[in-house]
């Protein structure tokens, strides 16, 4: 969620920073801040609620040449958003940044209360009060005034400390939310995304949870929270600096739903066999014998990964007719008594490999004995690291906080680890080898698609954007896309849309059609149509406003029909997705708000 950032080298502190922290920008915040100190140890401490840019304005009026220092976004958990709830929070000589949340705030608030004013509602500047309490102005290292205060945490956090009495070091903890140490030749940085460390150093160093970095401009420290040393692992970055710019268009929201021709390219990079009709997945780490002895698949995600993992579950039980499969919402599952049973793997979905939820999950499934396989994004994230093997789909930094190039190659990665349990079972090839070609076409598919209907798309999107509701429907298939296209409706534009299958209509959403909503049918050209169009034509008979978005030949009165072309016969609805993007995509444009930076919302989900 919030950002972290922090410097000491030789370079001012506060031009890194500030460029830092606007490359977290997309992780979602509602106020931001900086502390930088010079030599002698003298702090500048400049906070700013909204945007960076007022942040930067501040900055701007009191530059400093400081060489050490740190910096923030906070998405609020505690208290409103504010100056005096932003970080970084002082407590004697402590400043301390803070993504996550301490459970035991309150308990520890109490007794530190005699010995410290407080005047935020964070649960941050008691943790930044127990560091200083055991740093006793410098007395102990303050490493160990970190460790000791870490102890006494119940929560999940990644900080980063700094002192006024020695300007030439700081110290960051992490469990549960992510920091990455950069390592320059006579400089150190630190940040909870790689992002803000491209074009600063190529070399990196992923925390893991439980460890504590001391940091100099020439020197890394690392240990446990039981002193144990860590021989830490130094890692290549591998994004560069066009991957997470806009290049020329106006919103990476739209960029990143042109680039997924591109994306998924890369996904499928090595991994089709078209001549042998094979899947070639090295990545998951199983056997043949392994893949063959699978009963059961559970495909843990949240928002647009637990969508992905239910489009995912429509074709893998197609192809593995003896395979139970079940795509579960990793904030419910964390905290059910489910039974795993034998011959089960886990399909663990994250675009940035740290969302917490799905992280719990992970845990609790390997602690069961069950194989588990990630589907991620970010290299060298935790799940990443933690998941016994997996498959990165390599989209690229996705920086828009609405999820799009991911959901498409996620789901297509796990179609593909599907066929190959499937090849492992002794599929007919005539069963497979359509998937696969379909597959190895959607590239091609995709660009096609983007060629045409984002000028066709656009004022369909301005009509609609006057509805303050909407309603999203589809069978099969093309259900998960409904739920995906909904969600992204309503993320960005703010218009309340829920997806429903097209068959549950009578069941109750009929009751809610009136002229204040409108309807988004999916009608893919399967087995189904005819199904579907009997659905559309109950909306109808009640006076909906119908939206239909097909491949098919179809006569219906509706108020608006996107016809697109394409080949495909079994992988139309993901077409169908990249459409319904870009109409979430001007809808937003047409009302005028912020694409990329939806209120209340944050791209990595590192809290409960």
């Amino acid at each position: 969620m919030c950002g972290i950032v922090g410097y000491i080298g030789n370079k001012n502190a506060q031009d890194f920073l500030i460029g830092g922290l606007k490359r977290l920008e997309y992780r979602g915040y509602d106020s931001a801040g900086i502390v930088t100190e010079d030599d002698s140890g003298q702090p500048t401490l400049l906070k700013a609620k909204g945007k960076i840019a007022n942040l930067e304005a501040k900055v701007a009026k009191a530059k400093r040449e400081d060489h050490a220092g740190i910096g923030h976004t906070r998405w609020a958990t505690h208290g409103e958003p504010s100056e005096t709830n932003a970080h970084p929070h002082q407590a004697g000589s402590i400043y301390l940044v803070h993504n996550g949340i301490i459970e035991n705030y309150k308990e520890l608030k109490s007794k530190l209360s005699t010995e410290h004013n407080f005047v935020s509602e964070t649960d941050t500047e008691v943790l930044a009060a127990l560091i200083n309490s055991f740093y006793q102005d410098g007395k102990y290292p303050l490493s160990n005034a970190v460790v000791q205060a870490l102890k006494l945490v119940r929560g999940t956090y990644g900080i980063a400390v700094i002192s006024t009495l020695n300007s030439s070091e700081l110290v960051a903890a992490r469990a549960g939310s992510p920091l990455v140490i950069g390592v320059g030749e006579t400089e150190t940085f630190l940040a909870s995304d790689a992002s803000a460390l491209i074009g600063h150093t190529k070399k990196a160093i992923y925390l893991n949870d439980g460890e504590v970095a001391t940091i100099t401009a020439n020197q890394i420290n690392i240990k446990t929270l039981d002193s144990q040393p860590v021989s830490a692992r130094v890692e290549t970055i591998q994004t560069d600096l066009s991957a997470i710019q806009k290049g020329g268009y106006d919103h990476f929201l739209i960029k990143e739903i042109m680039e997924q021709p591109d994306s998924l390219a890369e996904t499928l990079r090595g991994r089709i066999d078209l001549e042998n009709s094979l899947i070639r997945l090295g990545g998951p780490n199983l056997s043949q014998q392994e893949l063959k002895n699978i009963k059961n698949i559970i495909i843990v995600g949240c928002g647009t990964a637990f969508h992905a993992g239910m489009l995912a579950s429509y074709y893998i039980e197609r192809f593995a007719d003896d395979v139970t499969i079940q795509p579960v919402i990793a904030s419910e599952f964390r905290y059910r008594e489910a039974h795993i049973p034998e011959n089960s793997v886990a399909l663990i979905v994250s675009q940035s490999g740290e969302t917490a939820d799905t992280l719990a999950c992970l845990r609790e499934i390997k602690s069961q004995g069950v194989k588990t396989i990630g589907i991620v994004n970010a290299i060298g994230s935790t799940i990443a690291r933690e998941v016994d093997g997996g498959t990165y789909v390599h989209v690229g930094p996705e920086v828009s906080v609405a999820s799009t190039k991911a959901f498409t190659s996620q789901a297509i990665a796990m179609i593909m680890f599907g066929i190959t349990i499937a090849e492992a079972k002794g599929a007919k090839k005539s069963l497979l080898a359509p998937y696969i070609e379909e597959i190895a076409q959607l590239p091609a598919e995709i660009h096609q698609l983007l060629q045409t209907v984002p000028g066709q798309i656009r004022p369909l999107a301005e009509r609609y954007a006057k509805y303050d509701h909407a309603i999203y429907l589809g069978r099969d298939t093309a259900y998960p896309i409904a739920m995906e296209g909904a969600l992204k409706l309503k993320e960005i534009s703010y218009i309340d849309a829920n997806a429903y299958p097209t068959g549950e209509l009578k069941h109750g959403p009929l009751a809610l059609v009136d002229d204040r909503f409108f309807e988004l049918v999916l009608l893919p050209d399967d087995h189904l149509l005819d199904k579907s169009i009997s659905g559309v034509q109950e909306v109808l008979a009640r006076g909906g406003k119908i939206f239909a978005i097909t491949n098919g030949e179809i006569d219906l009165p509706a108020d608006s029909t996107l016809k697109i072309d394409t080949k495909l016969k079994l992988l139309t609805p993901v077409l169908f997705n990249v459409v319904c993007q870009l109409f979430a995509y001007y809808v937003t444009i047409a009302k005028g708000f912020d694409v990329d930076q939806p209120r209340n919302l944050a791209k990595s989900v590192t809290v409960e």
